[in-house]
């Protein structure tokens, strides 16, 4: 997935002729603490919440403001695990994305990235988990979903953790079924350390609702 197919058309940039109090105005409506100032087309950088937080006269306008800006972006065409990256680094609620020519395409905020997650990582549907601890060296997906395949289940999401300073990993499977005691059975014939299991094969947990829930949080 690239950066472009993550741009909110909800959330716009700010304007060198916007007043102090526009900014706040919008930083609050949009829950964010960054926006993106933008002059025609050219990306600027992007102004804080704390660069304007002693800031007593409101209707001063942003382009008679001395700021430290500082010009965080990703360009529309790459991996949606830089923005993830950049968000992580830089500590950001919104990334702004530049076409080729660096002209401001349009922001990606916390949000989206969050709603895309929840999405990408199958968490609306329901199935059970399973944590698998294991070595480096014998880090193999391929034999994981053969195991998993072998019982007629089939893994809806999945993810590595790494720690530091060790060779050993964590790798989180979400599955497409609930009942998942054969599974666990099998991984534990094939010397698998299952460090956790979460699953509710007898009733509904309510899953969807919360999965709802979040969605409509995030959608901005």
């Amino acid at each position: 997935m690239f950066a472009h197919e993550l741009i909110s058309d909800a959330i716009p940039p700010v304007r060198t002729s916007d007043t102090v109090q526009k900014v706040m105005d919008r930083m609050t409506e949009f829950r964010v603490n960054h926006l993106p100032i933008v002059k025609d087309q050219q990306f600027l950088g992007l102004i804080s919440d704390s660069d304007i937080a002693d800031i007593v006269d409101h209707s001063i306008l942003v382009g008679g403001l001395s700021l430290s800006l500082y010009n965080p972006f990703v360009f529309e065409g790459q991996h949606i695990y830089d923005v993830f990256l950049l968000f992580y680094e830089q500590k950001l609620s919104v990334v702004p994305v530049l076409d080729v020519n660096k002209n401001y395409k349009g922001l990606i905020s916390i949000n989206s990235v969050m709603k895309f997650w929840a999405t990408l990582s199958a968490v609306k549907d329901p199935g059970g988990i399973i944590v698998l601890e294991v070595d480096n060296r014998n880090n193999s997906l391929a034999h994981i979903a053969q195991i998993v395949e072998s019982d007629n289940a089939q893994i809806l999401s999945s993810y590595v953790q790494s720690f530091p300073d060790s060779t050993r990993l964590e790798i989180t499977i979400k599955l497409n079924r609930t009942d998942i005691s054969s599974i666990i059975a099998s991984f534990l014939r094939y010397d698998y350390h299952v460090k956790a299991t979460f699953n509710d094969s007898k009733s509904d947990d309510g899953t969807a609702d919360r999965y709802n829930q979040l969605m409509n949080y995030l959608d901005i």
